[in-house]
């Protein structure tokens, strides 16, 4: 085990990061920028370095600086968190370079899953279910035969990325050529890489994900599965596990995949298979995110097994601490993603402690119930007494969500936002 792990991220995953280090008997080390100065991981932690300036560019994704940061302080690992470098491949091969443990996957599995056309290739030749789609397109023409043989509707995607960027819904062939040049230019513009492929647009999906654990002996379990189809702008808003509302073929079948495709690509450390659903319940593999995700807790509420401390000794060269008949669940878990954001517009709401240099998402609420309907009442008298001042938050959204008896009544989508908003 080690003996000192330094945490490359920030506000509440550096601090849970940190929590569980504390609990298995391990020093930590948090890096910072000039902005996050007096935040509370880097009072939490051990020791602290200051690794630049406010914006990512110049702290959080210095790569270099965070290398050198473990170097000086004889850190034996570096914990990525989510987002920032936790899917970066070349991160991943630096640290390797450096003799430095990075608590994640290997950088050949990243790679695989994070192009969306080699994701979607491996799931295909695990046998696990994906919609019909292309690889890269590379011309108006190519993308106009692609969308005539798949059927509108389509989307079309950025091979690389995430968070909806590079991505456009077309309806028909009008505003197919448009559409392909504006998810393109988004995508270069974003990540870099401006390649785009299509593939069928599921209306009004349910977007189910299931949590992964592997290790480095080619062991693979699954810990059930959450629901996250609360979104706008394809950002997750309340995530529940588990999947409510479903049968147990699909869950059973669902689980399974994950667990499949995962041994494929040997893959090891926490990692979750997200899946779209239609209203047959057939499923299809949409991507996998190699790392832990910020609804990580909800998983763990209903499971009892603590997933960073799992990633933490995947990567010491532990095996895993359970199998998966030792995977028990235990009633209804959900998580609402606390914001600082006004709930009508969804516009930032910062202030002069809410930096406006990161993520809007200033705290996580998660409640556990016997079921999913305790969970929900306590979900909403724990919101109806979360106070912050000084900025406009998403609670009042929350609230409305799980107090009307389309969520209560498990009708969820991906489009709830709309038709809710709508009702």
């Amino acid at each position: 085990m080690y003996n000192k792990i330094l945490i490359a991220n920030r506000g509440e995953i550096a601090i849970r990061i940190i929590r569980a280090c504390k609990e298995l008997g391990i020093a930590t080390v948090a890096v910072h920028s000039t902005a996050d100065a007096n935040s509370m991981h880097v009072k939490m932690a051990d020791e602290s370095i200051c690794i630049g300036g406010p914006r990512s560019t110049d702290s959080y994704l210095k790569v270099p600086s965070i290398i050198a940061a473990a170097e000086v302080t004889g850190a034996e690992a570096i914990h990525p968190g989510y987002g920032f470098l936790s899917e970066r491949a070349d991160f991943v091969e630096k640290c390797v370079d450096s003799k430095i443990d990075f608590i994640g996957p290997s950088a050949a599995s990243i790679i695989a899953m994070g192009d969306k056309i080699s994701g979607r290739k491996m799931a295909a030749e695990s046998g696990v279910p994906v919609s019909p789609g292309t690889g890269g397109i590379k011309s108006d023409k190519e993308a106009y035969e692609a969308a005539k043989k798949i059927g509108f509707p389509v989307i079309i995607k950025a091979t690389a990325g995430g968070g909806g960027k590079g991505m456009r819904i077309v309806y028909s062939e009008g505003s197919l050529i448009n559409m392909y040049e504006l998810a393109r230019s988004e995508a270069l513009s974003a990540f870099g890489n401006g390649e785009v492929y299509i593939e069928k647009f599921i209306e009004n999906p349910r977007h189910i994900e299931v949590q992964i654990l592997g290790d480095k002996d080619g062991n693979v379990i699954h810990l059930g599965e959450r629901d996250c189809s609360i979104q706008r702008k394809n950002q997750k808003i309340i995530e529940e596990a588990p999947a409510p509302n479903i049968s147990e073929k699909l869950r059973n079948d669902i689980r399974e995949a994950a667990v499949k495709l995962a041994k494929k690509i040997n893959y090891y450390s926490a990692g979750t298979m997200e899946f779209l659903m239609d209203k047959n319940e057939n499923f299809y593999f949409m991507e996998m995110n190699s790392r832990v995700q910020v609804e990580h807790p909800v998983t763990e509420m209903i499971t009892g097994v603590d997933i960073v401390k799992e990633q933490i000794r995947i990567s010491s060269g532990s095996k895993l601490s359970i199998r998966q008949e030792d995977v028990k669940f235990n009633g209804h878990a959900i998580e609402c993603r606390i914001n600082a954001e006004d709930p009508e517009t969804f516009a930032p709401s910062p202030d002069c402690v809410l930096s406006p240099y990161y993520d809007s998402m200033i705290g996580k609420l998660i409640c556990h119930g016997r079921d999913r309907d305790e969970s929900i009442r306590r979900m909403i008298r724990c919101l109806d007494e979360y106070i912050i001042e000084g900025v406009k938050t998403s609670i009042p959204l929350q609230m409305r969500i799980l107090m009307s008896l389309r969520f209560q009544e498990a009708r969820l989508n991906t489009g709830f936002i709309k038709h809710f908003i709508n009702d």
